[in-house]
């Protein structure tokens, strides 16, 4: 079983940054790609951005350019830097693991959603 624990989201004002972070703990031989993806109320859970054990990233369009990922394999740790927000970034970002090598197999995981609001 594959534990993700997102933490770094909170209120920040639009221009502002916040940078999240997601450990991901257990027995865990390797993870294809990390990435987060976001909800906005009524409306459908999107890819933010992803990146792959070799470095490999991939972004939404809304948020080249202003965003970026990156990965500490030896931690199983992704972070979302996220620059210049804007109030349409406001959602619940959720980490997740795609195809999680363990004992028991292989599997993709979800974090719990951690809340990122940009208002003034």
């Amino acid at each position: 079983q594959v534990q993700l624990v997102e933490s770094g989201g909170g209120l920040v004002q639009p221009g502002g940054s916040l940078r999240l972070s997601c450990a991901a703990s257990g027995s865990i031989f390797s993870i294809y790609a990390m990435g987060w993806y976001r909800q906005a109320p009524g409306k459908q859970r999107e890819l933010v951005a992803a990146i792959t054990e070799g470095g490999s990233t991939n972004y939404a369009d809304s948020v080249k350019g202003r965003f970026s990922i990156s990965r500490d394999n030896a931690k199983n740790t992704v972070y979302l830097q996220m620059n210049s927000l804007k109030p349409e970034d406001t959602a619940v970002y959720y980490c997740h693991a795609d195809r999680a090598i363990t004992p028991r197999g292989r599997g993709n995981y979800w974090g719990q959603g951690t809340q990122v609001t940009v208002s003034s």
